[in-house]
């Protein structure tokens, strides 16, 4: 159990330490994901960025992910589920143009405060609060890669065991603290779970940008 956000990275850091002072990139998914990474890159010296991906909502049920899809408009789409629920094709493509709208306004927003830094030939660290299906994480993987980076690593405090075995097959290293057979939500393995929004995040980019000026 994580007191909070700031807890679980700061656990997280002390297994990451061999990168500190390599002059790592660690890369937040919005929105509680970039708390997170904020603090990790602190601790291991590093720089801060987002990568931004978003949930493919199943209809009639928010929270199940159906699939995912990154800033560039690649999805990654879970067919089994897609099959089961007999999603047409025009519902996915709605979903898709919603889930990007939002990844745009987010772009604009969070680029005017922190231009996008360069992944090629960086060692990445990719960082949430944790994943339940690692749709959106699967997601930032492939953008991630596409950019050619020397290494990517998946930093999580929590994650269902399944995925996070599948998900480290994709990246050269796995660091995640708990990985409970009994996984129900991210949230209960936090004492303190609050919502993060935009401008808490727009914050986090603002203290980096002016700390590198």
């Amino acid at each position: 159990m994580f007191r909070n956000r700031t807890d679980a990275a700061l656990r997280l850091a002390e297994h990451l330490d061999k990168y500190k002072n390599q002059n790592p990139l660690v890369l937040g998914i919005p929105r509680g994901g970039v708390v997170v990474a904020s603090v990790l890159a602190e601790e291991l010296h590093g720089d801060l960025d987002v990568t931004l991906t978003r949930k493919l909502r199943a209809p009639g049920n928010p929270e199940l992910a159906m699939g995912s899809i990154d800033e560039h408009g690649k999805m990654y789409l879970k067919r089994e589920i897609i099959d089961i629920l007999q999603v047409p094709d025009e519902m996915i493509e709605e979903e898709r143009e919603k889930q990007l709208a939002i990844i745009r306004a987010r772009t604009e927003s969070y680029r005017r405060i922190h231009p996008k830094v360069p992944l090629k030939g960086r060692i990445i660290i990719v960082s949430d609060d944790g994943i339940a299906t690692g749709s959106t994480m699967r997601a930032a993987i492939d953008a991630v890669q596409a950019e050619e980076p020397q290494s990517v690593t998946i930093a999580l405090p929590v994650g269902p065991a399944q995925q996070i075995r599948e998900l480290a097959g994709m990246v050269d290293e796995m660091v995640c603290l708990l990985t409970p057979e009994d996984f129900m939500a991210v949230g209960q393995f936090y004492e303190s779970f609050e919502q993060v929004d935009d401008a808490d995040v727009e914050r986090i980019l603002l203290k980096f940008s002016a700390s590198t000026i």
